[in-house]
């Protein structure tokens, strides 16, 4: 395996993770990098540095950060942001894969990059559930601010450092799957101790 497809995937995964916390944040950062030619994107994606798609990006990118700070909107969001973000972590990752086989690239592109997106997303879906939850969405604002940080955060760092960002996509996903191991095994033991409640009745 070459150096430059390690590197590609690696900057890859890096912006499609990104996408999980925020949609449109990496999109724009690599058409913005693509345009001032520190991305190199596959022939058929040359689109996305397009001055057209920078502009519209960059609107959507507005859009979406302002929606998140407002009540209620933040929580819907959330509902059509998994999918978004699998379909935005495809594209980036098999937009950057030098690989011939235009088949191979997108299942390798709708695998890594969108199952990458689907874990940062739920991870961040489950942390504004929680704010919700404990402080009536109060807390939410603070949620939607350090998710807009990180998704521009880790955008730029793919570009440099992207195998920083995979270690720390890494350690989301552990920190993800034990938060949601915990809430099931909580659940479990709730209904048993309610179905020993009747029982004992």
């Amino acid at each position: 395996m070459s150096t430059e497809l390690i590197t590609a995937v690696a900057i890859g995964i890096g912006l499609a993770a990104s996408t999980g916390f925020r949609v449109f944040v990496p999109m724009l950062v690599a058409a913005v990098a693509a345009k001032a030619g520190f991305l190199p994107l596959n022939e058929s994606f040359m689109w996305l540095a397009s001055l057209t798609s920078i502009v519209i990006l960059a609107t959507a990118t507005l859009v979406e950060i302002i929606a998140y700070y407002i009540p209620v909107v933040d929580n819907l969001l959330d509902t059509i942001a998994t999918p978004l973000a699998v379909v935005a972590g495809t594209l980036l990752l098999t937009s950057v894969l030098p690989i011939d086989s235009e088949l191979m690239r997108w299942i390798t592109g709708a695998a890594v990059g969108g199952g990458s997106a689907a874990v940062v997303q739920s991870g961040s879906a489950l942390t504004r559930l929680t704010s919700t939850k404990l402080t009536a969405g109060i807390g939410n604002p603070v949620v939607a601010t350090v998710e807009n940080v990180a998704a521009t955060g880790t955008s730029l760092l793919s570009l440099v450092i992207p195998f920083f960002v995979i270690a720390l996509f890494l350690l989301l996903v552990v920190f993800v799957f034990t938060r949601i191991r915990r809430k099931l095994r909580k659940n479990h033991m709730q209904k048993e101790a309610i179905t020993d409640l009747y029982d004992k009745d």
